[in-house]
């Protein structure tokens, strides 16, 4: 009888995952390595066979973040073979005229990333474990949110599938979000950003090389709407038009061809030896909304949760919301290490640890349209980032800009990198008021009050954590 309830007490939680795009494939791996026999369901076809990408965009930005949580599954070399490094931001002018930004210090980089490639790494990855079993064309229909089993409809059938513990991973429009709806003191909000979206393509030349700098990410931006394109490896670009739903200039708006063509030729006329017949394509394309959802708690009852896009769906403007759903599971792994698989404790610290996080990423998501379509153009902001990257070279232990907290530095929190980012841009207000900064922005006085005003307010700050989560201290 002892060694019978010694073996009980030892077995592993059974775990059931809804959802395996790349956030659900990439949990599985994890949970299976820390011993967790894991039944992996998926509601669309095998996307290794058919292709199920339609309507979402086809590249991701991988950034460190998503690069840290693919190391610790050992795959990040392997993606890394299929991913193009993008080191700065160019931006194209109306008149043509084209400035760049580097996105941070010398061999820093965002990295453009096939959706469907990394996703179907990560499903060859959870096959070989011997602890999962992947199931497709598997539509949740039930989740019992008391004992964690869920009822899936396949060919017809019900299949009821029985576990200890069920994850929602099933993206911004989870089944298992909806179902937690109906669970007391479950809060939800969904919102709408105002711009929808379509993709376009700027296909390669003749011989597979590339019309654009590849190593850059590409943006047009004009103010209310904005184009950007990201490099493939065959040399093409895929494009993502952001245009408001509705209004005087809009998806709803342009519905006649003369005046889709007007609005290219006078919005993006450089663009438009490049692109592939981007008049076609937006007439026959549906536009895609652009959401946020907030939910909590993540954790129901210590036996059901949500992760990635289905726990905090965002808008791609910061590129951080894949990142921030690996960066889910990487945590996560962390806290069943470090509670020796107790979930009575690793599900309350998995919520405090992710949530405010999730919150904080999402808001600076949606700021950072504004910074892509009208800042960037602006020569004012590019010379703040330009006096931001100086000050970061000359002081590295005390400033470090928020796109480089938020993008290059994997252990920082986001909440903390969107309080100091406040902070920041607090004082580079008062040195973009400097008299003639736009001719003196070199000379060292700019950096000697720019040091002095800094210190003053991040006096026993502990900016050694942000040098720790840059990763430089590896």
């Amino acid at each position: 009888m002892a060694n019978t309830q010694l073996k009980k007490n030892t077995a592993k939680e059974k775990i059931t995952i809804a959802g395996a795009g790349p956030v659900g494939a990439l949990l599985a791996v994890i949970l299976a390595r820390h011993g967790h026999p894991v039944n992996l369901c998926e509601s669309r076809p095998d996307s290794r066979k058919h292709s199920v990408y339609q309507g979402k965009s086809i590249n991701i930005a991988l950034s460190d973040r998503g690069w840290l949580a693919l190391e610790a599954v050992g795959i990040a070399e392997q993606v890394k073979q299929n991913a193009i490094a993008m080191k700065k931001r160019v931006m194209h002018a109306v008149d043509g005229t084209i400035t760049e930004q580097a996105y941070g210090k010398e061999g820093q980089a965002i990295w453009s990333v096939s959706r469907a490639g990394i996703n179907e790494q990560l499903l060859d990855l959870a096959e070989k474990e011997s602890l999962i079993n992947i199931e497709f064309e598997q539509r949740l229909i039930d989740v019992d949110f008391n004992s964690a089993s869920a009822s899936f409809s396949h060919e017809h059938a019900i299949n009821k599938v029985s576990g200890d513990i069920l994850f929602g991973a099933d993206g911004a429009y989870s089944k298992v979000r909806r179902l937690a709806q109906e669970t007391p003191r479950f809060s939800y909000s969904q919102s709408y950003m105002p711009q929808s979206y379509i993709e376009l393509h700027i296909p390669a030349n003749a011989d597979g090389s590339f019309k654009m700098d590849k190593d850059a990410l590409h943006i047009w931006p004009r103010k209310d709407f904005m184009l950007i394109a990201l490099p493939n490896p065959d040399g093409t670009f895929t494009c993502t038009l952001f245009l408001d739903f509705q209004g005087e200039v809009s998806f709803s708006s342009l519905t006649r061809r003369s005046d889709v063509s007007e609005f290219f030729q006078q919005n993006f006329a450089d663009a438009m030896s490049l692109l592939e017949n981007p008049v076609d394509e937006f007439m026959e394309k549906t536009a895609n909304p652009l959401s946020l959802v907030s939910v909590a708690p993540w954790v129901i009852n210590n036996k059901v949760a949500l992760i990635g896009d289905a726990a905090h769906a965002m808008v791609p403007f910061f590129g951080q919301g894949m990142n921030c759903g690996f960066e889910d599971c990487r945590v996560l792994g962390e806290l069943i290490s470090q509670y020796n698989n107790d979930w009575s404790q690793i599900f309350p610290a998995y919520q405090g640890a992710r949530k405010i996080n999730a919150d904080a990423i999402t808001e600076l998501a949606k700021r950072n349209f504004i910074e892509m379509s009208e800042y960037s153009g602006q020569a004012s902001f590019l010379l703040q980032k330009k006096i931001e990257a100086e000050f970061h070279q000359r002081q590295p232990k005390l400033w470090t800009p928020l796109y480089s907290m938020v993008t290059f530095s994997p252990l920082l929190p986001y909440s903390e990198a969107l309080a100091i980012g406040d902070i920041q841009q607090k004082i580079m207000q008062q040195i973009m008021r400097i008299p003639d900064i736009e001719h003196c922005w070199q000379e060292d006085f700019v950096y000697q009050k720019l040091q002095k005003l800094a210190e003053a307010v991040f006096k026993g700050v502990n900016n050694e954590a942000v040098i720790h989560a840059r990763g430089e201290n590896k």
